[in-house]
C-alpha cells in the first residue's frame, strides 16, 4: 500500500479572497457558511517543501509524495478529476490525505513517458468533503532554446464570444498564481529557464490555472458546487504567455462542457462539470 501523507490546517478566508482578487471573480459568502467553489481547495493544504529539497526546476526531489522517477525529466500536469462530497467551509480545520495511487510507463513520440496518478482526499469534521485525482506526466527535457511557435505569431485574433470569459495572461498573473498555490516550477515565472532548459517558447500557463478557469466558467453558467458535483478535465496542448486564455462553458444535457482556447482559437484544455444548476 502506498504511503499516505496527511496535512491539517485551518481553512481561513485569506487564500479564497486572494484567488477571487487574482481572477476578479465573485467571492462566496464565506461568513455565511457558503462552501468554497469548485477547485478553490487548491489554494489550501499546500505542500511547502524545504528549499534544500528542490531541484533546479523548482520541484521537490526528496521528502515529498510526488518526486520525479529519475533526474532531468520535464514534469507536466495532464489532467484530473475533482468530486465534491460535501461543502468545504471556511472557519474549520480540514485534513488532506495524499498518496500515489498509480504509476505506469510507455514509449511516446518524444521518448519515454512516466504517468503518475496522485490521489487526494480532503476531510472536514471527520467526513469526506473532496475526492480528487491528479494525473502527472514526466518526459525527457527538450534541453534547447525554442523560437516562437506558429501559435505565437500575431495572426488575426478571434473575437471573444458573449458566453466566453477572457483572462489576460501576463507574467504578473502567472507569478501570483504560482505564489498562491506554492508552485515553485520555474517554467511559470522564469522565462530564461523555460526557454533554455526546458525548450519552451516562453512562460507556461499553469494547467491548474486553466482548470480553475474552466470551473469558474461553469460557475458563471449557473452550476453550483453542491454535493455530488464532478469535474473531469484534461490539458490537450500547452499554452504560453502572450497567447491569452479564453474559457467557455457549454450547457449540455449531461452537464456543462468547458474549454480553454487561446486568442486564435486553438483549444488547450477541456473538461466537463456534472452537477445541479443553481436554483432560480
Amino acid at each position: 500500500m502506498a504511503d499516505v501523507v496527511e496535512r491539517t490546517e485551518l481553512i481561513g478566508p485569506e487564500p479564497a479572497i486572494a484567488l477571487a482578487d487574482l481572477l476578479d471573480v465573485p467571492l462566496p459568502d464565506l461568513a455565511g457558511g457558503e462552501g468554497l467553489p469548485l477547485t478553490w481547495h487548491w489554494v489550501y493544504l499546500l505542500d511547502r517543501p524545504r528549499q534544500q529539497d528542490l531541484a533546479e526546476d523548482g520541484h521537490p526531489v526528496r521528502n515529498a509524495v510526488l518526486a520525479p522517477p529519475r533526474p532531468g525529466l520535464r514534469r507536466m500536469w495532464a489532467g484530473g478529476s475533482v468530486r465534491t462530497v460535501a461543502p468545504l467551509r471556511v472557519g474549520a480545520e480540514a485534513t488532506r490525505r495524499t498518496a500515489v495511487v498509480d504509476t505506469s510507463e510507455k514509449d511516446g513520440r518524444s521518448g519515454r513517458l512516466t504517468f503518475v496518478t496522485v490521489g487526494h482526499t480532503i476531510l472536514q469534521h471527520g467526513e469526506v468533503a473532496i475526492e480528487e485525482r491528479q494525473h502527472i506526466v514526466y518526459r525527457e527535457s527538450a534541453g534547447a532554446p525554442s523560437g516562437e511557435t506558429d501559435e505565437m505569431r500575431p495572426l488575426p485574433r478571434w473575437e471573444v464570444g458573449r458566453d466566453e470569459w477572457s483572462i489576460r495572461v501576463t507574467p504578473t498573473l502567472l507569478f501570483r498564481f504560482s505564489a498562491l498555490t506554492c508552485n515553485a516550477h520555474r517554467i511559470h515565472y522564469d522565462r530564461d529557464y523555460a526557454r533554455h532548459h526546458e525548450g519552451y517558447p516562453g512562460l507556461v500557463v499553469h494547467g491548474p490555472l486553466q482548470a480553475v478557469a474552466m470551473a469558474e466558467a461553469a460557475r458563471r453558467s449557473g452550476v453550483t458546487n453542491s454535493p455530488g458535483t464532478l469535474f473531469e478535465y484534461r490539458l490537450v496542448a500547452p499554452l504560453f504567455e502572450r497567447q491569452g486564455l479564453v474559457a467557455r462553458p457549454d450547457v449540455e444535457a449531461a452537464g456543462v462542457r468547458t474549454t480553454v482556447r487561446d486568442d486564435w482559437g486553438r483549444m488547450t484544455a477541456e473538461g466537463r462539470v456534472v452537477g445541479r444548476p443553481a436554483a432560480t
